[in-house]
């Protein structure tokens, strides 16, 4: 694959410049339909929590999906993510349900966390007012998204909180240790640099020590037994390859059932391109490995 010799360097722009990119990489002039949106604000640890509620067209009530978005904690929206959810959506004829969550450095570890735990327990006890099933209900998230997907996982097992039937987690960052091949691999050249991901990293983390909290980094966590069957997306080209892959072999390990998707000629984030305006083949197909494996869990 030809390195992206043209993707900006995020370690060097200011936080706001960041998520500006962030938020015109992946905007759409026309989103895909759905049924519905509905825009709510519940009450979060930190105060006003936004959700999006995407329901597709047909009978309620549908199958939940908690979406957090990607973005390294710093970036990211509901809407930079908008039309992915929509994807999601009408693929599995589900209800989506995207969360904004607090972000880093105005908001460090665990603020995202908490956010992100909290909206999953108010759609389990609200989502019934929604349209939705609450007894059917799985978590998901890209990058950043994908590490807070994991962590609802285990803390909903730890908390005794709701029931998660599947957590898909693409290419997410689980480890606080950089010491992986594709780190040295992919650490330049492939839209996200190992000076990203440190830079990324330092805004998210007010004190190195968090790091090593199983909230953070949940590759460390010692039991990943009894939690939810996994779907787990990596890139050849990403630098987070080789600790997703990790994760996905512990899980298994713990005797978890994982669905493990490796697609070797794509890069971080490849998944978002399933959408308009990139539609990038491995990307779409990516989304139907996706779409199966929720369909099949929440049905």
């Amino acid at each position: 694959m030809e390195e992206t010799e043209d993707a900006p360097a995020f370690h060097e722009l200011p936080v706001e410049e960041v998520r500006a990119i962030t938020a015109d990489v992946f905007s759409v002039e026309e989103p895909e339909s759905v049924g519905e949106v509905i825009n709510e604000t519940i009450d979060g640890p930190g105060g006003d929590l936004d959700v999006r509620i995407y329901l597709p067209v047909g009978d309620q009530p549908f199958p939940i999906t908690m979406f957090f978005h990607g973005g390294g904690f710093v970036s990211g929206s509901l809407d930079s993510h908008d039309e992915f959810c929509r994807r999601i959506a009408n693929t599995v004829d589900i209800g989506v349900v995207a969360v904004e969550y607090r972000l880093a450095p105005e908001h460090p570890f665990p603020a995202a966390v908490e956010d992100a735990y909290a909206a999953t327990e108010w759609v389990a006890e609200s989502g019934s007012e929604y349209g939705l099933d609450t007894d059917n209900l799985a978590v998901a998230g890209d990058s950043a998204g994908g590490n807070l997907a994991a962590v609802v996982s285990q803390m909903a097992r730890d908390r005794n909180g709701p029931s998660i039937a599947h957590q898909v987690l693409l290419y997410p960052p689980v480890s606080a240790d950089q010491d992986w091949d594709s780190m040295e691999e992919n650490g330049q050249g492939y839209f996200i640099t190992t000076e990203d991901l440190a830079w990324f990293d330092d805004k998210y983390f007010e004190d190195e020590i968090d790091q090593m909290n199983v909230y953070a980094s949940p590759l460390l966590t010692a039991d990943l037994r009894d939690l939810p069957p996994a779907t787990l997306v990596t890139g050849g080209f990403d630098p987070l390859r080789d600790e997703g892959i990790a994760y996905a072999e512990r899980l298994k390990e713990a005797g978890v059932e994982v669905s493990h998707y490796h697609y070797d000629d794509v890069i971080h984030a490849f998944v978002q391109m399933a959408a308009a305006p990139f539609e990038f083949d491995p990307s779409q197909e990516a989304l139907a490995d996706i779409g199966a494996d929720l369909e099949s869990a929440l049905k």
